[in-house]
């Protein structure tokens, strides 16, 4: 199969080939590195290879909806058995999973072939790529750009046309973000339908979920369904969907109440051309029959900036410690801004954690009470088009100081000196809509509708009702039929 061939088709697509005979699970394989071979060096998606056990899997007899088709993990929460999953921190580079993760082990019983892991920041804590440990992941469209985070080498790696499809995850954005910036579908499920086992019940308080950056809605939709599920280390048993996502590709999604806003209090001048993104696409849906309105901000956007903030800080500083213990490293086994986060996280008290977490009922109560009117919420997914590799370093002339005051235990300095503030604009800056959907565990979309004048990928963001994702792949797939997306690519 020539590449060009292989590019234009998605992985239920190539997984059909496979299933007729006209290609083999090992001549993907061979064009998907063929592929990563030549771009890679450009882009830096993925960072760790797994050739040896690709090669045995392929030539493996394989089942499965995805039979035979190249797949690249997340190297972040997707552990695979006896491979390190470094979470873009020094101090775990070496150190090897005990066991596949849950959603590898449905992946792999889906027949997908696992070639590699993709690149992320440390610990999936930024909305950019750019680990210390591997370097930064690079935008296919503008290889000074950044491909978002923290899935920001899955992106670049289904953007670049190495696979149609990538493992992703997101715990504040991060496979909204980074599919926007790319010009990709992402699709985060609700609270709770894809398991986080075995290690864990529930990542980020229930925050965070598994799921897979594509360039086809039905490619996400047939991926959710072979991931959703409770297994016995689930904290709780998810309502069932009412059927399969892939069969809500091509039903009509009826006539929706749609709510749409582009502001926010975090950044109160987004971007023009995010703005245009969210009113062509309300346009859009007011062509296609639904009722479309703009809308104030249903819920309390400052406040739930500061608490999603609180969490993730006090979930840094947890991880920090987790990584100490299992690995015996020391503060020079982590990213100078990591440990900042982690001393942040760590003046909190136990009663303000607390706190936070109970105001998450406020979001969601909030947000309940829009969806009693409206059937979804439509936002831009970024407020502004994807920075400049770089753009978020810590000032040089500030290192030392940051290195002086964390040594001292001097976290409140770090307030005083301007760093938290540097950090929450880097955090949540240019993608302050996206949080809103991990904090009350709702399912959400970033859909690809916009490109701006020079050429960059903008996406908007749809957040449905609990149990919504129904609602939002049949919304997708008639967004995807009436403005394609899957045959843009960047020159790359």
């Amino acid at each position: 199969m020539q590449q060009t061939e292989y590019a234009a088709q998605d992985g239920l697509a190539l997984a059909e080939l496979i299933a007729a005979r006209a290609v083999t699970a090992a001549e993907l394989l061979a064009v998907a590195r063929e592929r990563a071979r030549a771009v890679n060096p450009r882009v830096n998606a993925i960072v760790r290879w797994m050739d040896g056990i690709a090669e045995e899997r392929a030539a493996e007899p394989l089942s499965g909806p995805f039979a035979g088709v190249p797949f690249l993990l997340k190297d972040l929460g997707q552990e695979y058995a006896g491979l390190a999953s470094a979470s873009g921190c020094r101090a775990l580079a070496w150190t090897p999973a005990p066991e596949h993760a849950t959603v590898v082990r449905r992946w792999l019983d889906a027949g997908l072939v696992v070639f590699g892991k993709t690149n992320t920041p440390e610990f999936g804590a930024k909305g950019i790529t750019e680990a210390e440990l591997y370097g930064p992941a690079r935008n296919p469209w503008d290889l000074t750009r950044t491909p978002g985070g923290s899935s920001g080498g899955a992106a670049a790696a289904v953007a670049a046309g190495v696979i149609p499809v990538a493992g992703a995850s997101d715990g504040g954005g991060s496979i909204r973000i980074p599919a926007a910036c790319c010009g990709l579908f992402g699709l985060k499920a609700g609270r709770g339908l894809v398991p986080s086992g075995p290690a864990a019940s529930e990542s980020l308080h229930g925050a965070a979920t598994d799921g897979v950056i594509s360039r086809s809605v039905r490619d996400s939709a047939a991926m959710l369904d072979l991931l959703a599920g409770a297994e016995p280390a689930s904290a709780f048993a998810p309502a069932r969907l009412e059927r399969p996502l892939r069969e809500e590709v091509g039903r009509e999604p009826g006539r929706l109440r749609i709510g749409f806003l582009s502001q926010s209090v975090v950044n109160p001048q987004p971007h023009r051309q995010s703005v245009t993104a969210v009113e062509d696409a309300a346009k859009l849906l007011e062509q296609l029959g639904h009722a479309v309105e703009p809308v104030a901000t249903p819920y309390d956007d400052a406040a739930l900036a500061r608490d999603f903030l609180q969490l993730w800080f006090v979930y840094v500083a947890y991880q920090v410690e987790q990584v100490k213990q299992l690995t015996g490293a020391g503060d020079d086994g982590f990213e100078q801004d990591t440990l900042i986060m982690a001393a942040l996280g760590r003046r909190l008290s136990g009663v303000e954690h607390c706190a936070a977490l109970e105001r998450r009922h406020e979001h969601v109560a909030a947000l309940a009470r829009f969806h009693e009117q409206y059937d979804l919420l439509l936002t831009p997914t970024l407020a502004e088009p994807p920075p400049k590799v770089g753009a978020f370093d810590t000032p040089r002339a500030l290192r030392p100081f940051a290195s002086l005051l964390l040594k001292t235990n001097s976290a409140g300095v770090l307030a005083r000196l301007g760093i938290v503030d540097r950090m929450i604009d880097e955090n949540l800056g240019w993608v302050p809509f996206t949080q809103l959907a991990n904090l009350t565990g709702r399912p959400a979309m970033s859909v690809p509708l916009h490109w701006t004048p020079e050429g960059l990928p903008l996406g908007v963001q749809v957040v449905a009702p609990l149990g919504g994702e129904g609602t939002l792949v049949r919304l997708a797939a008639q967004l995807e039929q009436a403005r394609p997306w899957t045959d843009r690519r960047p020159s790359l």
